[in-house]
Order: C-alpha cells, then sequence, then structure tokens
C-alpha cells in the first residue's frame, strides 16, 4: 500500500549533494536562505525595551525590539550600546540583548535619537 503523503522528491544525488526540502534546489543554490535574508522584520515604528530572564537561569537581560536598522549598521549600533551600558550583550535575531537590567539607561539613550519612539515594555 502506497502513502498518501508526498516526500518531496529526491533529497540527496550524488552529484549535487543535499536538497532544500521546501524549494527543491541543491542546498547551495537555495533560494530560501536568500528569502529570510532579504526579510525585513515587521516594525510599527515603536522601539521597545523589556527585560527578560527565561532560559538564563535567572540573570535578567535588557531587550531591545524594533530598531529601524539592518545588517551591519544594527551590529554597530548594538556594540555601541554595550559601550555606553558598560556590559555584554549580543544581536539575535534582530533583537538587542544587553546583560543586566538597563532598562532605564537604554530609554534615555535612544529616547535622544531623532525621530525614534521609545517605550518600556513588561512590567
Amino acid at each position: 500500500m502506497k502513502s498518501k503523503q508526498n516526500t518531496g522528491g529526491l533529497v540527496y544525488s550524488t552529484e549535487h549533494g543535499k536538497f532544500c526540502p521546501k524549494c527543491k534546489k541543491p542546498v547551495g543554490r537555495c533560494i530560501c536562505k536568500q528569502q529570510q535574508k532579504n526579510k525585513i522584520s515587521p516594525n510599527d515604528g515603536i522601539i521597545r525595551i523589556g527585560r527578560e530572564t527565561k532560559g538564563r537561569k535567572g540573570k535578567g537581560v535588557s531587550l531591545i525590539h524594533g530598531v529601524p536598522l539592518q545588517g551591519k549598521e544594527l551590529q554597530a549600533f548594538a556594540k555601541e550600546l554595550k559601550k555606553k551600558c558598560g556590559s555584554g550583550g549580543t544581536l539575535k535575531d534582530g533583537v538587542i540583548e544587553i546583560q543586566g537590567d538597563h532598562r532605564e539607561r537604554l530609554l534615555e539613550i535612544l529616547s535622544k535619537k531623532d525621530g525614534w519612539i521609545v517605550k518600556l515594555a513588561g512590567g
């Protein structure tokens, strides 16, 4: 008895290697990755600063969502914020994470930028 599910076709070829399950092209020529890189996150024009401890063994980080910058500009801006807070941090999926609770300081810094609306999010 044949399965009614479509398995997606070819998975591996000795000529091309692995194939992407979404676009069915060889991984080297996959268009899914390019589409994700070009995809700009939806932004309502408001930068939100929050605090989170989930998955960090009780240690808090300040999260900054909605910064209207992309790529290297966003990385440079994250580095500048980390310096001004005197703390470490990272950039994940367009969200800047600063170690520690620096919400008030970040609100002050981001409010000085021209045309940016900044709000504290969460409790």
